[in-house]
């Protein structure tokens, strides 16, 4: 009975891990999308905005 208990975390975190793949596959795409889509672009503009302002510390 030793393997069987050997066995059950594996198996219990193969079944959580392919759960998350699922809903994770599940929820893409969507109605959501442009949403998302357009949230993800405006933090990244926003961050390259930052990146590429220009310091004038200790000047």
């Amino acid at each position: 009975m030793e393997y069987v208990s050997a066995l059950v975390p594996p198996v219990v975190m193969a079944a959580f891990f392919i759960g998350l793949v699922v809903t994770i596959v599940k929820s893409q795409g969507g109605p959501n999308k442009a949403k998302e889509d357009a949230a993800v672009d405006a933090a990244i503009s926003r961050a390259e905005a930052a990146h590429q302002a220009p310091r004038t510390e200790g000047v």
